[in-house]
C-alpha cells in the first residue's frame, strides 16, 4: 500500500483543503502518516501572505526532500500558485499543483511515476469563475468542522498577495454547502465553522442570493447542527439582513472576527481598505445590540507604510473605544509584489516592534475585562482536547460560543459534546471552569441569556 504524508502551512482553509485532498488519496487507497515518517508521497501545501511564509514553505519542501530521495514530492496551495518556477527550481520537486485543478494531482503524480519528467500544473488563476467543489466528510482532528463556502478576493488591498494567490470571488453552490453541513453533523460534528478567503462576501457573485439566506437555510435545514460559527467577515458585509439572522437565529454564535487592521482613517485610505472607522463603529455598534454580549475579535496591522505616532495613537484609541475580546496583532511587513511594498516611508523595525507590544498588551486587557463579564456565569462548551499545560490528567479545554477558551475537569467521552460549565475564574489565555452536565438532546434554544 502506498503512504503519504502532509504538511500544511498558513490559513484555516489550507488546513481545511489539506484534509480534502486527503480524501482523495484515501478514495485510491493511501495510507496517511506523520510528516516526519518515510512515505511515498510528500504533499506540501504551502502559504504566500508574507515573504516569510514562501522562506518557510520552501525549508519544508527541502526537508520532505531530504527524508525520502525516492518519493514522490508534490507543492500545492498560494506560494505554488504565485510562484509555480521558483518552486520547479528546487531540485527533488516533482509535481506543482496552484490553488486549483487539485483533483488532478493524483493523476500527474501518476504520470511522474511513469515518464520522471517534473510537472508544472499551474494555469492562470484570475481567469477561474468556477468554485472548486472538494468534499471533506469528516476532519483528522475530530471536533470542531470548517466548511469552505467561497474563495478568491476582489479587493486588492495594497498590503495583499492573496487575490493574486486565490483569484477573484466565486462562491459555492448553496446545495452543495448544506448536502457538507448536514454531512458533517451526521458524522457527529456539533460546530461548524464557515470558512473562505474572504467569507462574509459569500453569494456577492450570484444572483439573488447572499450569506445572509444561506445562514437562514442553514439553521432551518441542516438537521442536528447546534453552532454556527463565522470565520471572519468584513465590516461592509454586515448587512441589515446578517444582522437580522444573527438576531433571529439560535445557532450562530455569539462571536464575530471583523478585520479592522487600522484605526486611522488615513492609514485604512493607504491600505485601500473599503470602510472608514466611522462606518465600522456603527456596524459594530448595530451588532451589539442585535447580539447582546457579542464576542468581536479582530486583526490589526501596525508600521503599515507612513504611519505616524499621531495616525498609532488614533488605532489605539479607536480600539479602546470599540472594546474587542481579543486581537490578532501583526507588524507590517513586505509582500514583494504588493502596491505596499513599494511606498516610501517604510517604518523602522523597533517601532514597529513598540507598536505591537503596546497593542498586544491593550489587548490582553480588552480579553481579561471581556471574560470577567462571565464570572460565575454557566456557559456551553464544546472539550476539543486534554489541556497540556499542566501535569493533571483529566482536565480539558474548549470553546465556548462566545470564543472564551475553558479549562475544566472532565472525561475523554465528553471531546466533541455540548457541556454546562460554570466559568469559576476568568482570565487570558484561558478561563478556569467547574463542569456542570452534559447538555440533553433536544434542546432547542443554546443560547444562554446573561443575566443583567
Amino acid at each position: 500500500m502506498s503512504t503519504v504524508a502532509f504538511h500544511t502551512l498558513g490559513c484555516k482553509v489550507n488546513h481545511y483543503e489539506t484534509e480534502a485532498i486527503w480524501q482523495m488519496f484515501k478514495e485510491e487507497g493511501y495510507e496517511r502518516v506523520e510528516f516526519d515518517h518515510q512515505a511515498d508521497v510528500y504533499v506540501i501545501n504551502t502559504c504566500t501572505v508574507t515573504n516569510t511564509g514562501d522562506k518557510k514553505s520552501r525549508q519544508v519542501i527541502r526537508r520532505a526532500i531530504r527524508k525520502n530521495d525516492n518519493a514522490v514530492i508534490c507543492v500545492t496551495g498560494c506560494y505554488a500558485q504565485t510562484s509555480p518556477g521558483e518552486i520547479m527550481d528546487i531540485p527533488g520537486v516533482d509535481v506543482v499543483v496552484g490553488t486549483q485543478n487539485r483533483k488532478k494531482m493524483l493523476d500527474y503524480i501518476e504520470q511522474y511515476k511513469q515518464e520522471r519528467q517534473p510537472i508544472n500544473g499551474v494555469s492562470n488563476i484570475m481567469k477561474t469563475r468556477v468554485f472548486e467543489e472538494m468534499d471533506v466528510p469528516a476532519f483528522t482532528d475530530r471536533t470542531r468542522a470548517s466548511l469552505k463556502i467561497q474563495e478568491g478576493c476582489n479587493n486588492f488591498c495594497t498590503f495583499c498577495i492573496i487575490p493574486w494567490a486565490r483569484g477573484l470571488l466565486r462562491s459555492r453552490e448553496p446545495e452543495d454547502v448544506i448536502k457538507q453541513a448536514q454531512q458533517l453533523v451526521d458524522a457527529g460534528y456539533k460546530e461548524i465553522v464557515l470558512t473562505g478567503i474572504h467569507t462574509g462576501g459569500y453569494g456577492e457573485d450570484m444572483k439573488d442570493y447572499n450569506l445572509a439566506k444561506l445562514l437562514r437555510e442553514m439553521d432551518v435545514r441542516v438537521k442536528g447542527l447546534k453552532r454556527i460559527r463565522i470565520s471572519s467577515i468584513e465590516a461592509s458585509q454586515i448587512t441589515d439582513d446578517v444582522i437580522q439572522v444573527l438576531n433571529d437565529s439560535d445557532k450562530i454564535v455569539r462571536h464575530l472576527h471583523i478585520p479592522l487592521q487600522s484605526g486611522s482613517n488615513t492609514v485604512l485610505k493607504r491600505m485601500r481598505r473599503k470602510y472608514t472607522t466611522e462606518f465600522y463603529k456603527e456596524r459594530i455598534d448595530r451588532i451589539k445590540q442585535a447580539l447582546p454580549g457579542l464576542a468581536i475579535t479582530s486583526d490589526v496591522i501596525v508600521g503599515f507604510p507612513g504611519e505616524t505616532e499621531e495616525e498609532f495613537m488614533e488605532t489605539y484609541r479607536y480600539i479602546q473605544e470599540i472594546g474587542y475580546s481579543e486581537l490578532h496583532v501583526f507588524p507590517y511587513s513586505k509582500r514583494t509584489g504588493t502596491p505596499a511594498a513599494r511606498m516610501d516611508d517604510q517604518v523602522a523595525d523597533e517601532t514597529k516592534q513598540e507598536r505591537v507590544h503596546q497593542l498586544i498588551e491593550l489587548s490582553n486587557q480588552q480579553a481579561k475585562e471581556y471574560a470577567s463579564m462571565y464570572e460565575g456565569e454557566v456557559l456551553e462548551v464544546i472539550p476539543e482536547e486534554k489541556f497540556k499545560d499542566d501535569g493533571e490528567d483529566n482536565r480539558y479545554v474548549g470553546y465556548t460560543d462566545n470564543y472564551l477558551k475553558v479549562v475544566f475537569e472532565g472525561s475523554d467521552d465528553m471531546i466533541g459534546q455540548i457541556v454546562r460549565v460554570k466559568l469559576t475564574q476568568a482570565g487570558y489565555p484561558y478561563n478556569t471552569g467547574e463542569f456542570v452536565r452534559v447538555l440533553e438532546e433536544p434542546q432547542l434554544n443554546t443560547r444562554v441569556e446573561l443575566s443583567s
